[in-house]
């Protein structure tokens, strides 16, 4: 989260078009900072993802 403070302070002074972290531009930086943010807000929670223990024992047969 902090990462994300830092780009947009940095954001404020330089153009979307300047180098940015990572050899991307300061858009192209926030873009994927906001799409990070919105998959961590519609990841599922682990329970909907991880086989239950009876799942896992049956499938091994």
């Amino acid at each position: 989260m902090s990462a994300m403070a830092l780009l947009a302070l940095a954001a404020c002074s330089k153009s979307d078009t300047a180098p940015g972290p990572g050899g991307v531009t300061m858009g192209e930086a926030r873009a994927l900072d906001e799409a990070a943010a919105m998959l961590d807000e519609r990841r599922p929670p682990v329970e909907a993802v991880a086989p239950s223990e009876g799942q896992a024992t049956e499938a091994a047969r």
